[in-house]
């Protein structure tokens, strides 16, 4: 009888878990008419539900089946999520094509993923190896989140990021590897933008160039000012 419970309440926090990630891909995607399409055609829905069905069955501890809806998803979407990875709802996998989610990721609510986006693991040891996100996290498309790093609530990933080492609540990473350009305030919805050397010395440089370019159209007007046109002479 207790198991039964356990079951039934696992499967009421399942059903719970689908229409939050339903009603948050509502919220967030300005493409998205209603509950029916979403259910039906968002294939990041349907590799957050079977996820959940999945990592619910390795709770329970059934023996393959977890690894083979796992795979089922995969197959469907083009989105691979471990049994064992830790997602919390509400969640959204946006268009989610090539979307890989390593065994010991821990990816808290309301947190949006791109499509492309990799959370890897550096280790083979049976440990934390993959990364772990606080809430309202947004993660943009082809970015890699890559061992155990900690990306804090409110964090924002550039798209192609590299992200190997950890990222402070708030903070806005881009890059290869990934450096912080900037925080967001939540407090007065302020954004500090950090010194970008990187950026600076490529509009600088852009700067020279438009001078350079500048300065030699002027000096090709003055030589063809100065050059008689073809077949005249110099007197005319």
């Amino acid at each position: 009888m207790d198991r039964l419970r356990e079951i039934g309440a696992r499967f009421d926090a399942f059903v719970g878990s689908v229409w939050a990630d339903i009603r948050f891909t509502m919220e967030r995607d300005p493409a998205a008419t209603s509950w029916v399409e979403v259910l039906l055609a968002y294939p990041g829905v349907h590799a957050l539900l079977l996820h959940r069905l999945s990592s619910a069955l390795l709770r329970l501890q059934v023996p393959v089946a977890p690894r083979l809806l796992s795979h089922l998803g995969r197959w469907l979407t083009g989105i691979e999520i471990h049994p064992g990875a830790q997602i919390a709802s509400p969640c959204l996998i946006d268009h989610g094509m090539g979307v890989v989610i390593g065994e010991t990721a821990r990816i808290g609510q309301r947190c949006h993923l791109h499509q492309g986006v990799t959370l890897g693991g550096t280790s083979t040891l049976r440990m934390q190896r993959h990364p772990m996100f606080g809430d309202d996290v947004l993660v943009g498309a082809g970015a890699s989140i890559i061992g155990a790093v900690t990306v804090g609530s409110g964090a924002k990933i550039g798209a192609g990021s590299v992200v190997v080492s950890n990222v402070p609540p708030y903070a806005t990473v881009v890059g290869v590897p990934g450096h912080i350009v900037a925080y967001y305030d939540p407090g007065d919805d302020a954004v500090l933008r950090l010194p970008d050397p990187e950026h600076d010395r490529i509009e600088h440089l852009e700067a020279e160039v438009g001078e350079l370019r500048s300065e030699l159209r002027r000096l090709r007007d003055r030589v063809e000012d100065a050059d008689p046109r073809p077949g005249e002479t110099a007197a005319g």
